[in-house]
């Protein structure tokens, strides 16, 4: 036998037998010997062998993190890869990843000796608990987080870094900014407040200048942070008496090593009883350990066509970077790699929906020209193409699977309604699912109005939610069961298994991404009839910008209503600043004076220590009692149980309430024309899109209508960012400025129902979404089931991706 196996084999005898598995058979433990091991094995088998030799050491190094009760049954998997042993001149036949640390990465190997094969319950899906320094009540710390497995922990992402060469000192911060400042604490303390609340106060020292940081109800601190010691503080700059503060901000202890060796420093996202420095020691243990044994389930080719990073040294780019260089490899590795198992699983779906066969549902032109004819305006161009594109649809013998995207106003419901009298001319059934009562109802208002000026014979309509009396609902149920009712409108109550439906060949979902994939999926399997699916059309009013929509809507055809219909009143929208809130009060109060009605929207629902911004419930009663007492206000929140938000929603809309205290649960599905002013109050706090979406409830009507835009702070930022919002009236140009000023991520999982997370997708560039969107076509093009040997440890990456994500349609 060789001798470096010779010799290992009595160090684990040794360590087996004699030392009980503590560790303790060689000085330093078995992760000691792993360097000592690969000279010697690799001196005996030569370079071929190299990555069973590394796999062996990579067993030897995780050895060491493990709890004892663990190492018992690591020993035998050793003991199993060893016995997978090469003759001086050959080869293993499997050779696994072995793990290394940041400092020492081996050549890299061809992909088929990457691929280690993990048992269920051990490995990568092992219990962190198992990870020495963590244990059981840790673990259901990292629990809370979503960290159960080795894996978890290793794809447990920071939130963000902090560069301690690139701090700013406290004579250079700027009221209102986001920073990080390195100090030493001068002076620390608890008191009790007036409220009875506890309040920890510091006094902190840079040489430049001092600041005082607070933390309300955070007794515990007391003891914690002490004069002398040197901390970490970050947060928003704010202001007392002329003094620049900061209220609860983020801290953490900084030690000698960390400031002489500087380098970028991840901060994560921890649940109290976790540190930063606990977490950034155990994520270098783990990495060191397991890094290396992570499957990269990229082919080879790909990896170096497109100069990507090995995946374990992307996981340590992201994690513990050398330098922001490494920061960025890492990001766009790993960013490449979740867009492109995105991108295979929409590609996917696409080709498996357009195989099957569908409904080829007749069109008769001179009826669809009849209907236009008879409506009291043109068709804009993009509603007339996005009608065109429907109806080729509907005749294709292919079963729909479109997006209607258009922005607020632009016309969705026409197109949709006229869409839905094709089918029910021809003797079928067409259903229109909107996610709220008040946006159903809305909606069959509208139809009704539409359906009023077609000619004979109209099609029949009917509407079905929760709020249906028993005798109206069992009218719908008997006309939707004979047929006799062609077109439904509803919320939830259409998918109920009363509801059965003679021949539905056509579902409209309005604010898709409101619904989960269940329930569009069983309104669609409602109309099947055993050989076709129902064609499926799905609307949004939330504008993509043109670069991303294949990314998000890549397993969809898309129709995009990109242009206004002619007499719309344009809002006005004005930038407001703090000191002019009162402004903004008693122009609501003129605005109701003359018969008008408000929005007051707020970021959150209740005042948060951690979010320095105004909360709607506290704002309610204050507005209530000393700002707008004498005028009928209503409370608006997603907390609320969906019965009492609808009874709100009803009560504004008729009139019953002057001014509607919410957060942004009104963003979609509420239209109350006599609306007239729309104010947010902490608008620099919301994404454009979202200002846009906001400012879209009101200007529906006759009259005169205004967007507030009130900022909670006077950065540069902010303010160009809502001057953005204040410049345009054009949904798809601030999408795009969106885009442009915040990346990508603001579109992505969001926006879809459905997706799985998608943490580094967030941080990629569109050309690299372009190009990953490129690269999925090209492989299913030539491999669709992906199952050529080079793509089988992709094919299994992208099904495990997209587990539980199942058919976004």
């Amino acid at each position: 036998m060789v001798k470096p196996l010779e010799i290992l084999e009595k160090i684990l005898n040794l360590e087996e037998k004699d030392y009980a598995c503590q560790d303790k058979a060689v000085a330093g433990g078995l992760a000691r010997y792993a360097d000592t091991w690969v000279k010697q094995a690799v001196g005996a088998f030569g370079e071929p062998a190299r990555p069973w030799v590394e796999d062996i050491a990579a067993h030897l190094r995780a050895y060491s993190s493990l709890k004892i009760e663990a190492r018992r049954e690591a020993m035998q998997a050793l003991r199993a890869a060893l016995r997978t042993s090469p003759t001086a001149e050959g080869t293993p036949e499997e050779a696994p990843i072995g793990a290394e640390p940041q400092a020492a990465l081996p050549p890299e190997q061809p992909a088929s000796h990457r691929q280690p094969r993990n048992v269920p319950g051990r490995g990568l899906e092992a219990s962190v608990e198992m990870l020495a320094g963590i244990g059981k009540k840790r673990g259901e710390l990292l629990a809370k987080l979503g960290v159960e497995t080795v894996r978890d922990l290793l794809y447990f992402y920071p939130r963000r870094y902090e560069d301690y060469s690139t701090l700013k000192t406290i004579n250079r911060l700027v009221y209102g900014e986001l920073v990080s400042v390195l100090a030493t604490v001068w002076d620390a303390g608890l008191r009790k407040t007036q409220g009875g609340k506890s309040l920890f106060r510091a006094v902190l020292s840079d040489n430049t200048g001092t600041m005082e940081v607070t933390w309300f109800n955070q007794s515990y601190l007391e003891g914690r942070i002490r004069s002398g010691m040197q901390i970490l503080v970050s947060g928003k700059v704010d202001e007392y008496l002329g003094r620049l503060t900061m209220n609860a901000p983020d801290w953490e202890l900084v030690g000698r090593k960390d400031l002489t060796n500087v380098r970028i420093q991840p901060v994560y996202a921890l649940t109290e009883g976790l540190q930063q420095r606990w977490m950034r020691m155990t994520l270098e243990r783990t990495l060191s350990a397991w890094a290396r044994r992570v499957p990269d389930a990229l082919p080879d080719a790909l990896r170096k066509e497109y100069d990507l990073l090995p995946l374990d040294r992307a996981l340590w780019g992201v994690h513990l970077p050398d330098n922001q260089e490494h920061l960025n490899a890492g990001r766009r590795r790993l960013a490449f790699e979740e867009t492109l198992y995105l991108q295979l699983g929409l590609l996917r779906q696409k080709l498996a929906w357009k195989s099957q066969p569908g409904r080829a549902i007749q069109v008769d032109a001179a009826y669809v020209a009849a209907l236009q004819a008879s409506l009291p305006y043109i068709l804009t161009a993009a509603q007339q193409r996005s009608l065109e594109e429907i109806l080729r649809d509907l005749s294709s013998g292919q079963p729909m699977n479109r997006l209607l995207q258009g922005d607020v106003g632009a016309g969705k419901t026409v197109v949709a309604g006229l869409a839905m009298a094709v089918p029910a001319a021809s003797g079928a059934q067409a259903a229109l699912m909107a996610p709220t009562e008040i946006l159903a109802e809305q909606h069959y208002k509208s139809l009704s109005k539409l359906f009023e000026v077609f000619p004979e014979p109209r099609p029949t309509l009917g509407l079905l939610t929760g709020s249906t009396s028993g005798e109206e609902r069992e009218a719908v149920y008997a006309g939707l069961a004979d047929g006799s009712l062609q077109v439904v409108v509803g919320t939830h109550a259409l998918i109920q298994e009363a509801v059965a439906f003679q021949d539905l060949a056509f579902v409209v979902v309005d604010e898709q991404h409101r619904f989960g994939v269940e329930q569009r999926g069983a309104l669609r399997q409602k109309g099947y009839n055993g050989r076709f699916s129902p064609h499926l059309l799905m609307m949004t009013a939330t504008p993509i910008p043109r670069s991303l929509e294949l990314t998000v809507w890549g397993h969809l055809d898309v129709s995009v209503l990109d242009e206004m219909p002619p007499g719309r009143q344009p809002i006005e929208t004005r930038v407001l600043f703090p000191r002019e809130r009162e402004r903004a009060y008693a122009f609501i109060r003129a605005q109701v004076q003359q018969g008008r009605q408000a929005f007051i929207i707020y970021p959150l629902v209740e005042v948060s220590e951690k979010i320095d911004a105004k909360a709607a419930v506290a704002e309610y009663d204050r507005l209530r009692k000393e700002v707008l007492p004498d005028l009928r206000l209503g409370l608006l929140h997603g907390r609320l149980r969906s019965a009492d938000k609808e009874a709100v929603m009803g009560q504004f809309a008729r009139g019953e309430l002057d001014v509607l205290v919410a957060t942004s649960v009104v963003e979609v599905g509420i239209d109350v024309p006599n609306a007239t002013v729309m104010l947010i109050d902490g608008a620099d706090r919301f994404g454009l899109a979202q200002l846009h979406q906001f400012r879209g409830r009101v200007g529906r009507g006759a009259h005169q209508s205004y967007c507030l835009l009130l900022a909670d702070s006077a950065s540069e930022d902010a303010n160009e960012r809502l001057k953005a919002v204040a410049a345009t009236p054009d949904g798809f140009v601030l999408a795009q400025k969106d885009l442009e000023m915040r990346g990508p991520g603001e579109f992505l999982g969001t926006q879809q129902s459905g997706f799985p997370e998608l943490p580094m997708t967030a941080l990629a560039d569109t050309r690299l979404l372009h190009q990953v969107r490129m690269i999925a076509e090209s492989l299913l093009q030539a491999d669709p089931d992906l199952s050529q040997p080079e793509n089988q440890s992709l094919a299994e990456r992208v099904a495990e991706f997209w587990r539980g994500g199942g058919d976004l349609s």
